[in-house]
Protein backbone atom coordinates (compact mmCIF):
# COMPACT_ATOMS: atom_id res chain seq x y z
CA UNK A 1 0.00 0.00 0.00
CA UNK A 2 3.07 2.53 0.28
CA UNK A 3 2.78 4.95 -2.43
CA UNK A 4 -0.79 4.45 -3.37
CA UNK A 5 -2.86 6.93 -1.30
CA UNK A 6 -2.21 10.50 -2.30
CA UNK A 7 -3.86 13.54 -1.05
CA UNK A 8 -5.22 16.47 -2.98
CA UNK A 9 -6.94 19.80 -1.92
CA UNK A 10 -9.16 21.79 -4.54
CA UNK A 11 -10.36 25.47 -3.47
CA UNK A 12 -13.95 24.17 -2.00
CA UNK A 13 -12.18 22.11 1.01
CA UNK A 14 -12.91 18.85 -0.74
CA UNK A 15 -10.21 16.39 -0.52
CA UNK A 16 -9.72 13.35 -2.77
CA UNK A 17 -7.83 10.50 -2.23
CA UNK A 18 -6.36 7.63 -4.50
CA UNK A 19 -6.10 4.42 -3.01
CA UNK A 20 -5.42 1.77 -5.35
CA UNK A 21 -6.99 3.31 -8.50
CA UNK A 22 -10.49 4.10 -6.41
CA UNK A 23 -10.96 7.71 -5.65
CA UNK A 24 -13.12 8.94 -2.74
CA UNK A 25 -13.84 12.51 -1.83
CA UNK A 26 -14.45 13.81 1.71
CA UNK A 27 -16.41 17.09 2.20
CA UNK A 28 -14.71 18.97 5.66
CA UNK A 29 -17.42 19.24 8.33
CA UNK A 30 -15.51 18.28 10.96
CA UNK A 31 -11.73 17.26 11.66
CA UNK A 32 -12.69 13.57 12.17
CA UNK A 33 -12.86 13.58 8.14
CA UNK A 34 -9.38 14.94 8.34
CA UNK A 35 -8.19 11.43 10.68
CA UNK A 36 -9.91 9.68 8.82
CA UNK A 37 -7.75 9.98 5.88
CA UNK A 38 -4.55 10.03 7.90
CA UNK A 39 -5.82 6.71 9.64
CA UNK A 40 -6.60 5.03 6.00
CA UNK A 41 -3.48 6.82 4.46
CA UNK A 42 -1.15 5.28 7.28
CA UNK A 43 -2.51 1.82 7.70
CA UNK A 44 0.31 -0.72 7.73
CA UNK A 45 2.80 1.42 8.54
CA UNK A 46 3.49 1.50 12.01
CA UNK A 47 4.11 4.99 13.18
CA UNK A 48 5.93 4.07 16.33
CA UNK A 49 7.47 0.95 18.39
CA UNK A 50 5.68 -0.11 21.52
CA UNK A 51 7.16 -1.62 24.50
CA UNK A 52 5.58 -3.00 27.79
CA UNK A 53 7.39 -3.03 30.99
CA UNK A 54 6.63 -6.44 33.04
CA UNK A 55 3.99 -4.56 35.01
CA UNK A 56 1.82 -3.72 32.77
CA UNK A 57 1.85 -6.77 31.22
CA UNK A 58 1.07 -8.50 34.89
CA UNK A 59 -2.15 -5.69 34.54
CA UNK A 60 -3.41 -6.44 31.37
CA UNK A 61 -3.41 -10.44 32.10
CA UNK A 62 -5.69 -9.92 34.86
CA UNK A 63 -8.30 -8.14 32.67
CA UNK A 64 -11.12 -9.73 31.20
CA UNK A 65 -11.17 -10.01 27.52
CA UNK A 66 -13.66 -7.29 26.37
CA UNK A 67 -11.07 -5.09 28.02
CA UNK A 68 -7.90 -6.68 26.89
CA UNK A 69 -10.05 -5.85 23.11
CA UNK A 70 -10.22 -2.01 23.93
CA UNK A 71 -6.66 -2.18 25.19
CA UNK A 72 -5.64 -3.50 22.50
CA UNK A 73 -7.11 -0.73 20.20
CA UNK A 74 -5.87 2.00 21.83
CA UNK A 75 -2.76 0.33 21.29
CA UNK A 76 -3.01 0.39 17.98
CA UNK A 77 -4.12 3.56 17.32
CA UNK A 78 -0.76 4.68 19.41
CA UNK A 79 0.78 2.34 17.11
CA UNK A 80 -0.59 3.57 13.48
CA UNK A 81 -1.78 7.45 13.83
CA UNK A 82 0.89 10.01 13.88
CA UNK A 83 -1.14 12.33 15.90
CA UNK A 84 -2.83 10.38 18.61
CA UNK A 85 -6.57 12.15 19.82
CA UNK A 86 -6.95 13.37 23.57
CA UNK A 87 -9.64 10.89 24.06
CA UNK A 88 -7.26 8.35 23.91
CA UNK A 89 -3.48 9.21 24.91
CA UNK A 90 -3.12 13.02 26.93
CA UNK A 91 0.30 14.55 28.50
CA UNK A 92 0.11 14.64 32.49
CA UNK A 93 1.10 17.90 33.03
CA UNK A 94 4.46 18.59 34.87
CA UNK A 95 5.73 15.81 34.31
CA UNK A 96 7.52 13.52 31.36
CA UNK A 97 4.75 10.87 31.06
CA UNK A 98 1.38 10.32 29.51
CA UNK A 99 -1.42 8.54 30.02
CA UNK A 100 -3.71 6.26 27.42
CA UNK A 101 -7.44 6.25 28.39
CA UNK A 102 -9.10 3.08 28.50
CA UNK A 103 -13.31 3.52 28.97
CA UNK A 104 -15.40 0.13 29.21
CA UNK A 105 -18.44 0.90 31.00
CA UNK A 106 -18.14 2.94 33.67
CA UNK A 107 -14.84 2.12 34.42
CA UNK A 108 -11.77 4.29 33.54
CA UNK A 109 -8.52 2.40 32.78
CA UNK A 110 -5.08 4.23 32.61
CA UNK A 111 -1.63 3.15 30.91
CA UNK A 112 0.98 5.51 32.19
CA UNK A 113 3.19 6.09 28.69
CA UNK A 114 6.89 7.49 28.03
CA UNK A 115 8.25 8.63 25.00
CA UNK A 116 11.41 6.85 24.75
CA UNK A 117 13.22 8.99 22.10
CA UNK A 118 11.29 12.37 22.21
CA UNK A 119 10.07 14.98 24.65
CA UNK A 120 7.09 15.15 22.44
CA UNK A 121 4.70 12.42 22.34
CA UNK A 122 3.78 13.07 18.52
CA UNK A 123 7.45 12.97 17.55
CA UNK A 124 8.60 9.77 19.77
CA UNK A 125 8.70 6.45 17.40
CA UNK A 126 9.26 4.23 20.33
CA UNK A 127 6.85 4.23 23.16
CA UNK A 128 6.73 2.54 26.66
CA UNK A 129 3.76 1.17 28.58
CA UNK A 130 4.89 2.00 32.13
CA UNK A 131 1.86 0.76 34.12
CA UNK A 132 -1.71 0.67 34.61
CA UNK A 133 -4.43 1.01 37.00
CA UNK A 134 -8.31 1.53 37.62
CA UNK A 135 -8.74 5.40 37.82
CA UNK A 136 -10.84 5.77 40.92
CA UNK A 137 -9.87 9.44 41.60
CA UNK A 138 -7.85 12.58 40.70
CA UNK A 139 -5.82 11.66 43.40
CA UNK A 140 -4.35 8.36 42.92
CA UNK A 141 -2.05 10.33 39.53
CA UNK A 142 0.84 10.72 42.39
CA UNK A 143 1.41 7.73 44.02
CA UNK A 144 0.82 6.35 40.16
CA UNK A 145 3.23 8.74 39.02
CA UNK A 146 5.78 7.99 41.65
CA UNK A 147 5.65 4.40 40.66
CA UNK A 148 5.92 4.99 37.22
CA UNK A 149 9.04 6.59 37.85
CA UNK A 150 10.04 4.23 39.58
CA UNK A 151 9.78 1.06 37.06
CA UNK A 152 11.30 3.52 34.12
CA UNK A 153 14.35 4.10 36.82
CA UNK A 154 14.23 0.22 36.81
CA UNK A 155 14.77 -0.16 32.99
CA UNK A 156 17.51 2.83 32.49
Amino acid sequence: MQGICKLYVTKPKVEMMKLENVWITYFFRNSSCLEEIYYICSMNEDSRETYHTEEYDEYYACLDVKTQAKFDYVESIIKNQYVVNKKFVKNLEGTEFYEARVSVGTNEHRTILFAIDSHSFIESRRVLFLSSFLKKSTKQYKSEIENARRILNKYV
